[in-house]
């Protein structure tokens, strides 16, 4: 029982230090996926327009194929086009013989395109009382986007993009795939090592629990503080 024990805390500790990449990649991917989904979001609006169907394309392309698929076509794929090849080998674009930029990049459109999603149902969902309140105020669909029905739509879109970023966290076991060592390829590493798969597969999931917990309880806060006119007003209805 000792000696397991002691293969468990090994292994903890080996997946712990695997977590700042886990991190790096979620925050990175995260960050850079809602400032592309956002403006993605408001030109989705435009049903009918050649930016739309652009949008609309992308979207259904990223959230209809699987993330492992995207990774290998981005990873594997992109690098072999001659003059992608060619653009490694100039002084300065060295990073992009690096695995971190390719899954990077396949995981920040593939969270864009969940996240437009949400964003453009949020928005198709607004209230229209609100919609009728900013043009008494007098203000054109543009202005109407920008300061009412955008942070309106991306307050009540909280709770589902939420989920999004602990999936996106999630996701980043996939990485494993293409031999970088976040927490689940140092989990992997560690079963080569030891031949132990239970005993590093499971501290690699207290490991996600607790990242899981983490992000659940700072979304939560954030709705508490976001959300709370929707609260009092499902009150008053009641």
């Amino acid at each position: 029982m000792s000696e397991t024990l002691s293969l468990f805390l090994d292994a903890l500790v080996t997946c712990l230090r695997a977590a700042p990449l886990t991190l790096t990649l979620t925050a990175l991917s995260v960050a850079v996926g809602l400032c592309m989904a956002i403006p993605l979001s408001v030109i989705h609006q435009r049903q009918h327009t050649p930016a739309a169907r652009l949008v609309h394309a992308f979207t259904y392309f990223f959230t209809g194929t699987p993330l492992l698929v995207q990774i290998y076509i981005i990873y594997y794929g992109i690098p072999s086009f001659n003059f992608i090849g060619q653009l490694m080998s100039q002084p300065g674009f060295g990073f992009l013989k690096e695995g971190f930029v390719w899954v990077l990049v396949a995981l920040t459109l593939n969270t864009a395109a969940y996240s437009t999603v949400i964003f453009s149902g949020s928005i198709k969902n607004t209230d229209r009382g609100e919609i009728e309140a900013a043009r008494a105020y007098g203000m054109n669909r543009r202005k109407a986007m920008r300061r009412i029905i955008l942070p309106s739509s991306l307050r009540r879109a909280l709770p589902a993009y939420s989920n999004e970023v602990i999936l996106t966290m999630h996701s980043t076991a996939l990485a494993s795939t293409v031999a970088m060592m976040e927490i689940t390829g140092a989990a992997s590493l560690f079963v080569t090592n030891t031949y132990q798969p239970f005993i590093a597969y499971s501290a690699a999931a207290c490991i996600y629990l607790v990242l899981n917990f983490v992000l659940v309880f700072i979304f939560r806060k954030i709705e508490q503080r976001y959300l709370v006119h929707l609260n009092s007003r499902h009150l008053a209805q009641a």
